[in-house]
């Protein structure tokens, strides 16, 4: 069976890690059309719109996308891709799972950390809705809706009962956000009801925060809103490593989107120095979700074999190993 899949390689070092995933994924065997589609921060200010509708058709057409990073100006110029993706597409799932890789020293490295973070990824304050009332004076406005907050509840729940989790742990800040956050916190509640098998507790925003860098071992399914969930899911990528090395999805009804969680680092695009390793789990991701569960545990065993041989990786995790060079070593460890 062949797929068709559109490959976003974004800028920055976007194309150098998508290439790598792209070779690792083929090595696996799995027969993909790859329908490229360019976006970058050029053709954004060429056409004057931050998602061009040519990356639409293409997700569109093939209802699956692997996305390297895209250049996001701060606090001015265009919005976000990522933020205008996830909302013509309805991918209102955002997953990212941390786990802890073999040969990467962390402050954690006694420790097994092995959760999966779900944030809803359509709401909140990205909703973009943002006034300047008066000069030097700006509202933005939190949007919580039970629909978004129900379906985001229920997808948490589904995974942790299919991948035998054992506890989810919904995340807010109820205690001084009472309507919105009371809102969110309901709707987990109700659906947690519906699970008795798994094991339910709350946490407040801040308190998660300590405690994830005191004792992470203790968390397995997290459920945040939007917000929450953007901070939350980069400090818990400190904990194993950083942003290069971990996965992420936007899954929606129809199309799911995988992606490096990273930026773009232009000051080091065209190096060779870009570590591959969240576009490569981000594969993974695609796999399994494209029902290749074979083809994605081979290439997740690669990719952990090389990091436990602590030969060929990059500089960011304490290697020597070019780009190419950590990718070369992947392919030849799913042989």
């Amino acid at each position: 069976m062949s797929y068709k899949v559109t490959l976003i390689p974004g800028d920055g070092i976007g194309p150098e890690v998508s290439s790598a995933a792209r070779r690792a994924i083929d090595a696996t065997g799995v027969s993909i059309d790859w329908e490229v589609a360019e976006l970058s921060g050029d053709i954004i200010a060429k056409t004057g719109q931050s998602l061009p509708q040519h990356v639409v058709d293409s997700v569109e057409r093939t209802g699956i996308a692997l996305k390297g990073p895209v250049t996001t100006p701060i606090a001015g110029g265009y919005t976000s891709v990522n933020v205008a993706l996830r909302k013509r597409l309805d991918l209102y799932a955002n997953v990212r799972p941390v786990r802890s890789l073999p040969g990467v020293a962390t402050r954690f490295e006694d420790v097994n950390i092995d959760m999966v973070i779900f944030r809803e990824n359509t709401e909140d304050l990205y909703s973009g809705l943002e006034h300047e009332v008066v000069k030097d004076v700006v509202t933005g406005l939190k949007v919580i809706t039970r629909t978004a907050s129900i379906r985001i509840a229920e997808y948490a729940f589904k995974f942790a009962l299919s991948a035998e989790r054992k506890k989810v742990s919904a995340i807010h800040k109820a205690n001084i956000m009472k309507l919105a956050d009371g809102l969110f916190l309901r709707c987990c509640r109700e659906v947690a009801q519906k699970y008795p098998q798994i094991e339910y507790n709350e946490l407040i925003v801040d308190n998660a925060s300590m405690q994830l860098v005191t004792r992470p071992e203790q968390f397995d399914v997290l459920l945040l809103p939007n917000l929450y969930g953007d901070i939350v899911s980069d400090l818990a990528a400190g904990l194993v490593g950083g942003l290069g090395i971990v996965p992420g999805a936007n899954m929606g009804e129809k199309h799911a989107v995988f992606e490096a969680v990273h930026g773009s680092a232009p000051d080091i695009a065209g190096k060779g120095m870009a570590n591959p390793t969240a576009m490569m789990l981000s594969g993974v991701l695609m796999l399994m979700h494209m029902g290749e569960l074979a083809s994605a545990k081979r290439l997740q065993a690669a990719v952990e074999k090389v990091y436990k041989s602590k030969k060929n990786t990059t500089k960011d995790v304490g290697g020597s190993a070019t780009t190419d060079q950590f990718t070369d070593a992947v392919i030849a460890a799913l042989a």
